[in-house]
């Protein structure tokens, strides 16, 4: 049985936020994610920078002739 469970590392020990299924020894893999700091997409690149570079043809709502 595989069983995920989120805790933090602190001071060289894992708390665990629940208690784990097993009462009994098992064994354990443990995976660290480093926790990026929270950016502001909007803040990294100016609107409307894309403006003029993208066209549309004239016929664009006209039907289709191949179909």
């Amino acid at each position: 049985m595989i069983t995920t469970l989120e805790g933090i590392y602190e001071n060289g020990q894992v708390i665990f936020k629940e208690t784990p299924p097993i009462r009994k020894r098992g064994k354990v893999l443990v995976t660290f994610i480093e926790e990026a700091e929270k950016v502001s997409s909007l803040g990294k690149r100016p609107l409307g920078t894309m403006k003029g570079t993208i066209k549309m043809a004239d016929d664009f709502n006209d039907p289709i002739e191949d179909i």
